[in-house]
């Protein structure tokens, strides 16, 4: 026996499954046999005091969980951090635990009670005293660990748990002797699991399958080369062999109907310390300021569900709810990560929801030189598509050109500084460009429920369903038409060549001739087919009107590229009455400016069409500027372009018969976009025939 390792156990007198408060215990109520439990117990207790000293706790009525005596608190050398139970279940067990250490001679310490962290359940000491594991995600709050760190002197790494089985970190992670460690991956988020491989060296790191994850076989006791568990596979008995430890297995399956085995039953008193090394934790936190409407845009909802899904943990610190129903509200949240890797991810898709940083803690925005034409610095900020300023010598400047997937440039003007967005590849050599996330803030419109729906034609709110009627958003979209073509603003229609194949291309054009639409974004195949079905009645060879193919019909999209390049471009086709109708037509007619960005897969291609990638962006985003609507009818790449190009604030319908196109479009967190689940051309008929409902004194009267 080895005097010098210590356990404290509970025997389970008062053992029951009473309640649930993980999923183990779902099912398990009162089902757990009494007398096999205490056998069960009992076993292990004479297994482990052959190897070391085992002292108990009294079991307390009332308190049936105490026999997991891992959750009691940590313990490192003579402190102990108590343990503060999440669920009130347990919770009562906390004094009694208190009471143990203080006649024991232990420094306890106590954590604030609104700071969960339950114990060895959560933090598992590397073997050789040179860090501490501690798990988060469940039942132990981020937030802990910089305490641990500073009451144990040591090194705390985080890892997140995400498999709601595994609920507790030594349910799925024992580290061993020797530097070795036995854990289940697929309990881990990804960065968690990096940082194991960081730590352990891959001949060391012993992963066991779900199989054996599920049996408990992380939940070990580990002394020196001895490791006791409730059951392993032969796989994993093997391996562990091979490596120098003896498996010695011990039925606790009355224990697993609550969630615990044989780690949780017991609780090492005495653990290894390496005096070199002392107190780090990578833990982050930040308090962010987020204002508007929170609850009924779901924004406060969206942000916390941000946070934890990505890996941080969160506190609301303040919370002012509104007054009114058109009252605005508040609130300040404290964020934690465990690293600043992830701590930087979270605030950028938090300063996307409009987060800002308190006004005390509001830093200017880091700067670094581009060194390399087209080439960002590392950790360069991702723009987005809403109203975006940076701090800049504790002045806030307006991003210019906003867009997203750009970096941010700024550059000194004889009018000051001026922050810009810019793609990676317009970056050049002594721009200065954001790095960080410090000093940025963008700015999000929200509005309560009430302002939504006050008005009877507002701009329907975001949202895609093929279950929506048609007529209702058509109805909509004709009003937004009918007021920006009245007041001299400016829309923009990125359509494919289904528009013709469906028969919209006749609807597309009279929006065209009746001053509906100010630009044209397209490719090569829109104009092609819209030209074919003028010059010869066919779109890919089908007759247009009896919706049957004609003979030789598939040689009539080249026959029309090759006419069309005979005379330099659609214009002078136009020009010389070649073509006589259509959406190109209509375009060339009214002076309505186009753009047919080119692909791999283009015949001819057109002689207007730019099959310079990089140039045709330039040219959609020239022609995008200033636009207060964008209709995106059934184009997917030349619209997913689009949509990256725009700003918040435009308003956008994206009409698509595949519902997953129309997700794609229309889910850019702006709630002035709409999506349409149906055939376009139907679409395009309906709105022509709303269209023409519409008069400019009805609009007057309820402008």
């Amino acid at each position: 026996m080895t005097s010098l390792i210590r356990f404290l156990m509970c025997a389970p007198d008062h053992y029951d499954v009473d309640y649930v408060i993980n999923p183990w215990m779902e099912g398990n109520i009162h089902k757990s046999s009494r007398d096999r439990a205490v056998e069960q117990w009992e076993k292990l207790y004479h297994i482990l005091k052959q190897h070391a000293i085992v002292d108990l706790v009294t079991p307390e009525i009332g308190w049936p969980d105490m026999v997991f005596t891992a959750n009691a608190g940590l313990v490192l050398g003579q402190n102990v951090v108590l343990s503060r139970f999440l669920h009130k279940e347990r919770q009562g067990e906390e004094p009694f635990f208190k009471n143990w250490f203080e006649q024991n001679g232990y420094t306890v310490n106590l954590l604030p009670k609104d700071l969960p962290f339950e114990g060895a359940g959560d933090a598992l000491l590397d073997r050789e005293g040179r860090w501490l594991w501690a798990g988060y995600g469940f039942r132990s709050e981020l937030d802990s660990h910089p305490y641990l760190a500073q009451w144990l002197d040591i090194e705390v790494l985080s890892l997140r748990l995400i498999d709601e089985r595994f609920y507790h970190l030594d349910t799925c992670f024992c580290p061993l002797a020797n530097g070795y460690l036995l854990y289940y991956p697929g309990a881990f988020d990804a960065y968690s699991n990096r940082l194991i491989e960081m730590r352990v060296a891959p001949e060391k790191r012993i992963a066991i399958t779900e199989a054996d994850a599920v049996n408990f076989a992380c939940n070990t006791v580990n002394v020196e080369s001895i490791v006791i568990m409730n059951k392993a596979s032969n796989t994993l008995k093997a391996r562990l062999t091979d490596v120098g430890f003896r498996v010695i297995e011990t039925p606790l399956t009355e224990f697993l109907k609550a969630g615990g085995a044989a780690k949780c039953l017991t609780l090492r008193v005495t653990e290894p310390l390496d005096t070199e090394i002392h107190a780090t934790v990578s833990v982050e936190s930040r308090v962010i300021r987020m204002e508007g409407h929170l609850l009924d845009s779901g924004l406060i909802n969206q942000a916390l569900d941000l946070i934890v899904d990505t890996g941080g943990s969160f506190q609301v610190m303040n919370f002012n709810l509104g007054e009114q129903r058109q009252s605005t509200s508040a609130a300040e949240v404290r964020v934690s990560a465990p690293s600043h890797e992830v701590m930087e991810e979270i605030i950028s898709q938090l300063i996307d929801l409009g987060a800002v940083n308190l006004p005390q803690d509001e830093r200017d925005a880091k700067l670094q030189p581009v060194i390399q034409a087209g080439v960002a610095p590392d950790d360069f900020y991702v723009s987005t598509i809403y109203p975006t300023e940076v701090r800049i010598n504790g002045e806030w400047v307006r991003v210019q050109n906003q867009r997203m997937d750009g970096a941010i440039a700024i550059t000194q003007t004889a009018n000051g500084l001026v922050g810009r967005c810019k793609l990676l590849r317009d970056l050049e050599v002594g721009d200065k460009v954001i790095v960080d996330v410090l000093g940025i803030r963008t700015i999000r419109k929200t509005e309560s429920r009430e302002q939504r729906n006050s008005q009877e034609f507002s701009f329907m709110s975001a949202g895609v369903s093929s279950e929506r009627r048609v007529e209702l958003v058509v109805e909509q979209v004709a009003w937004e038409l009918r007021k920006i073509r009245d007041a001299g603003g400016k829309v923009v229609v990125t359509a494919g060549p289904v528009v013709i194949h469906t028969g919209g291309g006749e609807h597309l054009a009279q929006l065209m001739r009746e001053g509906y639409v100010q630009a044209l974004l397209g490719g090569n195949a829109i104009a092609v087919h819209d030209i074919e079905q003028n010059m010869m009645g066919t779109s890919l060879g089908v007759d247009m009107k009896r919706g049957v193919a004609v003979r030789g019909g598939h040689r009539h999209h080249l026959k029309v590229i090759n006419i069309i390049r005979r005379y330099g471009s659609i214009a002078k086709a136009v020009e010389a009455g070649v073509i006589k109708s259509g959406v190109m037509y209509e375009c060339v007619s009214n002076n309505i400016p186009f753009s047919l960005a080119g692909s791999i897969r283009d015949d001819g291609p057109l002689p207007d069409t730019q099959m310079n990638l990089i140039k045709a962006q330039e040219e959609y985003a020239k022609l995008i500027e200033g636009a207060e609507m964008i209709l995106m009818l059934s184009s997917m790449l030349h619209s997913i372009g689009v949509g990256n190009m725009t700003p918040a604030g435009v308003k956008m319908v994206c009409v698509d018969i595949n519902p997953a196109v129309v997700t794609k479009l229309s889910d850019r967190g702006s709630v002035e976009s709409v999506g349409v689940v149906t055939d376009v051309g139907l679409f395009l008929s309906l709105l022509i025939q709303q269209l023409d409902k519409l008069t400019s004194p009805y609009i007057a009267s309820v402008g």
